[in-house]
C-alpha cells in the first residue's frame, strides 16, 4: 500500500540528491584553474540533461527490469511504459516511478565524478560521447547487478547507496581515462577559488543525506540509522584529514578538511545502512590516511594524472567503505546482509564483499576501455596543446569565467 509519509520521504531525498550535482560542479569547479572553471562545471552540468533523458528511454528499464545473464535487465520498461503510480517492485509503500526518480537522480552524479579525473584536457565532444557509452557499458549493467537481482545481488554482497554502483565504478574508470588521455602540459598549481570548494562540499554533505538516508526508501529507523551513520563518518573523516594537515604543515587547511568530509560520505555510503553507529567512526577516521595515502605516495610513485583526485578519493574510499561494510554489518540492522561482518566472527560477507570489489574494478576497466575506443572512432579524446595552454573555457566553449582578468594563469 502506498503511504504518503514515506513518497514524500523519497521524494524529498530524490531533490537532494539532484541537488549533490551541482554542489559537485562547484567542488570540481574550484579545485580547478580559472581558465577552466566553466569547461569543469558545464561537464557535471550536461549530464544531468544526458543521464535523465537516456534513463528515461532506456537506463532504467536495463537497470531494473527483467534479467539477461544476471547482468543487464530487458526492455519491458522502455520509455518507463508500466511503470506507473502503484507500489513497485522494489518498494511497498512508494509509488515505482518514485523509485525511478529515485534511481536516476544516481544515474547523473556518478558519471560526473568521472570529470573530476580528466579535467583540463579532454575534449567537450569526446566527454558527451563516453558519458552516454559509459552509461550503457558500466552504469546500468552495474546497477542491475547490484540492486537490480543480478550476479552481485546472487552471491550475497551489498551496497547500501552505492560504494560499488557509484563510487568504485567512477573511480577506477576515471583513473584508466586519464591513464589513456595522458598528463596535463603543467600540473603544478593551486586551487583558483577555495570559496567554491567549500560551497560545493558542503552542498554534497547536504544531499549525501537524501543518498543514503533516501536509499531506505521509507521514512523509517533505518534511514535514521544511515542519516547518522553518514554524518559521523564524514565528520570523522574531516577531523582526521585536519590532524594529517597539522602533522604533516603545521597548519590544518580549508580544502584539506573539505577533502575529508568528502572521503568520508563516500566511504560510508555502502555500508551507512548496515554498520553499527560505532563502526561509522573508525570508517570515517581511516578513510582519510587511506585516501591520503593513494593521493600523495602511489599517485606520485606511479605517476598517474588523476587531476582532482576521483580515484583517489571516490575509487580507493568506496573500495575502504566496501570492505568496511563486509569488517562491520549486521543482519539485525538490516537483513538485506545475509550475515554478519567479519569482525563477529563470520567470513561470508567479506569475502563476497571483496569479491564484488575485483569484479566491479574489472567491469569499470574493460568498460572504460571500450568506451574510449568507441569515442576515438568519432573525435579525438584530447584538446591540442595550444588549447590546452588557452584554457577550455575559452577553446571548448568560447566563454570566460573572469572576463575582467588579465593575469597569468
Amino acid at each position: 500500500m502506498i503511504n504518503a509519509g514515506d513518497t514524500a520521504f523519497v521524494l524529498i531525498c530524490t531533490t537532494l540528491v539532484m541537488f549533490m550535482t551541482p554542489g559537485l560542479a562547484f567542488f570540481y569547479g574550484g579545485l580547478v584553474r580559472r581558465k577552466n572553471v566553466l569547461n569543469t562545471m558545464m561537464s557535471s552540468l550536461f549530464i544531468m540533461g544526458v543521464a535523465s533523458v537516456l534513463w528515461v528511454l532506456v537506463g532504467y528499464s536495463l537497470s531494473f527490469s527483467g534479467d539477461i545473464g544476471s547482468v543487464i535487465g530487458n526492455l519491458d520498461w522502455l520509455g518507463l511504459n508500466g511503470v506507473g503510480w502503484e507500489a513497485g517492485p522494489y518498494s511497498d509503500t512508494i509509488p515505482h516511478l518514485a523509485f525511478a526518480a529515485f534511481q536516476m537522480m544516481f544515474a547523473i552524479i556518478t558519471p560526473a565524478l568521472i570529470t573530476g579525473a580528466l579535467a583540463g584536457r579532454m575534449k567537450f565532444k569526446a566527454l558527451f560521447f563516453f558519458i552516454i557509452f559509459w552509461s550503457f557499458l558500466v552504469y546500468y549493467p552495474m546497477a542491475h547487478m547490484v540492486w537490480g537481482g543480478g550476479f552481485l545481488a546472487d552471491i550475497g554482497s551489498v551496497d547500501f547507496a552505492g560504494g560499488n554502483v557509484v563510487h568504485i565504478s567512477s573511480g577506477v574508470s576515471g583513473l584508466v581515462a586519464a591513464i589513456i588521455l595522458g598528463k596535463r602540459k603543467d600540473i603544478r598549481y593551486k586551487p583558483h577559488n577555495i570559496p567554491f570548494i567549500l560551497l560545493g562540499a558542503t552542498i554534497l554533505w547536504f544531499g549525501w543525506f537524501g543518498f543514503n538516508g533516501g536509499s531506505a526508501l521509507a521514512a523509517n529507523g533505518l534511514a535514521v540509522h544511515a542519516f547518522i551513520t553518514t554524518n559521523t563518518s564524514a565528520a570523522c573523516a574531516m577531523l582526521s584529514w585536519m590532524l594529517i594537515d597539522v602533522i604533516r604543515d603545521k597548519k590544518p587547511t580549508l580544502v584539506g578538511a573539505l577533502t575529508g568530509l568528502v572521503i568520508g560520505l563516500v566511504a560510508i555510503t555502502p555500508g551507512a545502512g548496515f554498520v553499527p553507529i560505532w563502526a561509522s567512526f573508525i570508517i570515517g577516521a581511516l578513510a582519510s590516511p587511506i585516501c591520503y595515502f593513494c593521493v600523495t605516495v602511489i599517485k606520485t610513485r606511479f605517476g598517474y594524472d588523476d587531476a582532482l583526485d576521483a580515484f583517489g578519493c571516490h575509487g580507493i574510499g568506496g573500495i575502504w567503505g566496501g570492505i568496511a561494510t563486509g569488517l562491520f554489518a549486521q543482519t539485525s540492522i538490516n537483513d538485506v546482509a545475509q550475515w554478519n561482518g567479519l569482525f563477529f566472527g563470520d567470513t561470508q560477507l567479506f569475502v563476497a564483499q571483496v569479491l564484488s570489489i575485483v569484479i566491479t574494478i574489472a567491469v569499470a576497466v574493460v568498460g572504460t576501455l571500450i568506451c574510449l575506443g568507441l569515442v576515438r572512432l568519432i573525435t579525438p579524446l584530447r584538446v591540442s596543446p595550444k588549447e590546452e595552454q588557452l584554457g577550455l573555457d575559452y577553446t571548448e566553449h568560447g566563454e570566460s569565467a573572469y572576463p575582467s582578468f588579465n593575469g597569468l594563469d
